[in-house]
């Protein structure tokens, strides 16, 4: 066992608010989980902060006229704020355009570049004469060379998910200008992964319960072979290079990002009056580093961030990257630019933290993604929190308030069924305890509703409004069960209900002073006095939810209203181009995941002639299963290309909605026609 634990949660990039997709990805599960390790009495601390540097805080920045630091000034502080009304704890919550994260990312800079661990290349990238700038990857769109989809950016393609850099893209543009952007020579400095490769390979086989969809797409990633990959940028916002022919270039957010995490830490310990304290947790082996990050974050820090520890020495390597996969709303794809989406300090205004914390727990995209829904946040809240735990809470309370003048009664000559019930605080203890450990905070979450569920249907079966008029001793100890249940709720479910489980043991008068250890089958003793306390979870009508989804439709509304309604036709083609293509009738005979990709599934599609596999990016609109039997439009003679591993011959053509979601483009013919 270790001695401690950090724990960090992604740094959020400070150009927005924060949302429900945020919450369930990194801060959520981050909270329950340290909230539990507290209650446990172990050395714990919690890691978080501002990613103030990247092209989406200078891309903000330019579409409201200010500077980044304006932007990164605002969002910090709002996002700080709302994660403390939200009842996500940290420790310490730093910010990387601080002093300390400016050196001592340097300081991790210098400390390679000394050893001779970093590649200086010298190569052609983008640039744009009118904006007078090397262009980042964000700063660049155009068409994606594998799937051919024509808004693809140049870092990724979010329609097939491939990974890309600007100079792959066809026909790129200046997101800036909109010009056509030039090639020009700039000398980088690069980490080379590959030379890393063996040693994070062994790293890894000795890592314990990873997730299989984080340690999935690691393997992918290794598979392929680890590239260079530039640790250095040409911006003029982020860590300054401290080289002296590094002037205009800046450390690449990838590379200073996850080093937050450690400038954070040292502020922490400041603050703590030990300076040097921080180093007992990244430096002291016997410290179990945990990051917790949303799917998009997985490489960076179970390969990128780990290399450059290892580059570096003397820090301890993650033991655990518990990352969750990408949460939807009302089952499309959260969209800001849409407004398809519940933003925090919004929630706020209607209901409690508590409520959402608790709902959102119990769907959090474990390993797969998962859909949040205002119709199953009002029935979870009214069907589990004000039906089960706090109808449980309620009854016990005003029992022990009206027939026990407000006291625990004495537990006298206990029958087998009282034991047993009261040895359920033990048992759900150690399930919700194992699943604390291995990062199943759905599953924890479960467990401890379960002991509520346990507590109700033994009061049922003991039916003490019968028992209190004809033996108020087994009345009595009815009651004392209960009473036990109950408390040990109140800390069981601390960690998901922080506010209401606070108020809960106010009424039950247990101090402040709880721990784990603390739940056992007797915590309040008999004659203690509690009080009967207000109902803990009001109900939810129904005209609050039409409310919430009116909200979202409106929203989304005014932005399709912002915007064109139809994307703009491209130029003129000659008609000669268009006969090049050969468009064919198809139809989709099975269809199968890819491995470790994202977006892609593999697809065997019937020509009449012949069978094809085409790969397609389509799995977050489409399941596998659902479109077997679908007809379809191919382009046929597009060139083979290889996507994950496997060759796709050909394309099926797409129609993608305002809202982003896809459908298939569909013919009635029979497989094989020429569609002209």
């Amino acid at each position: 066992m270790s001695k401690r634990t950090l724990v960090t949660s992604a740094l959020p990039y400070a150009n927005g608010p924060i949302h429900l997709g945020h919450l369930a990805g990194a801060y959520l599960p981050a909270d329950l989980y340290v909230r539990y390790k507290r209650l446990t009495n172990e050395d714990v601390i919690h890691i978080c902060g501002s990613d103030e540097h990247g092209v989406p805080i200078t891309i903000a920045a330019e579409k409201e006229g200010v500077s980044p630091q304006d932007i990164v000034d605002k969002f910090h502080k709002e996002n700080k704020q709302i994660f403390k009304d939200f009842g996500i704890h940290f420790d310490y919550y730093g910010r990387t355009s601080s002093e300390v994260h400016h050196k001592t990312s340097q300081e991790f800079f210098s400390k390679l570049y000394n050893d001779g661990v970093f590649v200086q290349k010298t190569e052609e990238q983008l640039y744009d004469p009118k904006a007078a700038m090397f262009l980042p990857d964000r700063y660049v769109k155009g068409t994606c060379p594998n799937c051919g989809y024509e808004e693809a950016y140049g870092d990724q393609c979010e329609s097939c998910g491939t990974s890309l850099s600007p100079t792959e893209l066809k026909n790129p543009k200046s997101a800036i200008t909109g010009d056509t952007p030039e090639t020009r020579e700039t000398t980088h400095w690069y980490l080379p992964l590959g030379d890393f490769q063996e040693r994070l390979e062994k790293w890894l086989d000795t890592r314990e319960n990873w997730k299989p969809n984080v340690m999935g797409q690691v393997k992918s990633w290794l598979n392929d072979g680890l590239a260079d990959r530039a640790v250095t940028r040409d911006l003029t916002w982020g860590v300054p290079v401290p080289l002296d022919d590094a002037k205009g270039k800046v450390l690449y957010v990838w590379f200073d990002a996850p080093i937050g995490y450690i400038s954070a830490t040292k502020e922490w310990a400041a603050e703590q009056g030990d300076p040097d304290k921080w180093k007992t947790y990244w430096q002291d082996e016997e410290t179990d580093l945990i990051h917790f990050i949303g799917k998009d974050n997985i490489v960076f820090h179970c390969i990128m961030f780990p290399a450059t520890l290892m580059a570096h020495g003397n820090y301890v390597l993650p033991k655990n990257v518990p990352a969750n996969e990408f949460l939807n709303l009302e089952g499309k794809k959260l969209s800001t630019s849409r407004g398809w989406a519940v933003w925090l300090d919004e929630y706020l205004e209607e209901f409690d933290a508590d409520l959402l914390r608790y709902v959102l727990g119990t769907t959090l995209p474990e390993t797969k993604d998962s859909d949040f829904s205002w119709e199953d946040f009002q029935n979870k809240v009214n069907s589990e929190l004000a039906d089960v735990l706090g109808n449980f809470v309620y009854r016990t309370t005003s029992f022990i308030e009206n027939y026990f003048d407000g006291h625990v009664p004495q537990l006298n000559n206990a029958t087998e069924k009282d034991r047993e019930t009261l040895a359920k605080i033990e048992e759900q203890k150690q399930k919700i305890s194992q699943a604390y450990e291995q990062f199943k905070l759905r599953e924890a979450i479960a467990e401890t509703m379960n002991l509520a569920r346990i507590g109700n249907k033994y009061f049922t079966d003991m039916e003490p409004w019968h028992t209190r008029k004809e033996d108020l001793k087994t009345c009595g100890n009815t009651l004392h069960v209960c009473l036990q249940i109950t408390a040990a709720l109140s800390i069981l479910f601390d960690p998901i209900l922080p506010v209401k489980m606070a108020e809960l043991r106010n009424e039950l008068n247990i101090g402040d002073e709880i721990n784990w250890d603390h739940i056992t089958e007797t915590i309040l003793d008999s004659g203690a006095s509690i009080k009967k306390g207000a109902i803990l979870f009001e109900k939810i009508e129904d005209e609050e939810i039409e409310n919430q989804l009116n909200k979202l439709k409106e929203r989304t509304d005014e932005k399709e209203q912002e915007t064109t309604d139809y994307e703009p036709l491209k130029e003129n083609m000659e008609f000669d181009d268009f006969m090049k293509m050969d468009l064919r009738a198809g139809k989709i005979i099975e269809a199968s995941a890819i491995e470790n990709a994202n977006k892609l599934l593999k697809i065997k599609v019937d020509l009449g002639f012949e069978e094809r596999i085409i790969v397609s990016g389509i799995s977050n609109d489409f399941s596998a299963d659902e479109i077997v039997g679908q007809n379809v439009c191919v382009v046929a003679n597009l060139a083979p290309k290889k996507l994950m591993g496997v060759e796709s011959n050909g394309m099926i053509l797409m129609a993608e909605e305002e809202d982003g979601s896809l459908k298939f483009v569909g013919t009635d013919a029979e497989p094989g026609s020429v569609i002209k």
